[in-house]
């Protein structure tokens, strides 16, 4: 097996290149949530650059073979999840589907584009996972379609205690390339933020809701 730190490294060090992440810890970012946050994150941007996209292809596969094994079929969650599920489709060469957030308003009111096939076993596909709401609801939609999820894989995870937790609960295990303790420990051993923003950094991750209020 590959070494994992090495992978987690190596992903941080992509997305901070590209700015697919962007660290501001003194001028926080606000989410559609509301919460202040230190971080952006915007791994689409990854597609744009060929060598970054193929290492994470290769990366997300290779997750997938390892701890999941076998699977029928690989479902991206909308809208970020998709290409890089499609990637990992095309890869193993396997049938690819995707779930939308809500039904289509019009036409046959698909939840689940593509052709379902009910009973295969699925791997799941997002970009990020923060609290795990919308991954989750993927999930359950999968299931309320009688696929057998196998687990969920992801580029990245800000590590949220509560999204272990939602996933837990909803017995989904779900695996990263990277996380936000090993992209911290990348920025600031590359001069990327200061030891200062370490510590602003570490506080959000602990009470993200309450952050910078």
């Amino acid at each position: 097996m590959i070494n994992n730190t090495e992978i987690e490294q190596q992903v941080a060090e992509f997305l901070l290149q590209i700015k697919a992440i962007k660290l501001q810890p003194n001028n926080p970012f606000t989410w559609a949530s509301g919460w202040k946050s230190p971080i952006y994150c915007d791994n689409r941007i990854t597609l744009s650059h060929p060598t970054i996209r193929t290492y994470i292809r290769q990366q997300l596969t290779r997750l997938v073979q390892e701890v999941f094994g076998p699977v029928g079929c690989v479902a991206g969650v909308a809208t970020a999840g998709i290409p890089q599920g499609a990637l990992i489709a095309q890869e193993l060469g396997l049938p690819f589907i995707y779930v939308r957030s809500k039904p289509k308003d019009h036409g046959t009111g698909n939840l689940i584009e593509g052709e379902v096939l009910s009973g295969k076993r699925v791997i799941v596909v997002e970009d990020l996972v923060s609290t795990g709401k919308s991954s989750l609801q993927a999930v359950e939609a999968l299931r309320a379609a009688e696929y057998d999820v196998a687990g969920l894989v992801a580029i990245f995870s800000y590590g949220f205690d509560v999204a272990t937790e939602n996933f837990k609960e909803a017995n989904c295990p779900f695996y990263t390339l990277s996380n936000y303790g090993a992209l911290i420990k990348y920025a600031s051993e590359n001069q990327y933020i200061s030891k200062q923003d370490v510590q602003l950094l570490e506080q959000w991750r602990e009470d993200p809701a309450n952050w910078g209020k």
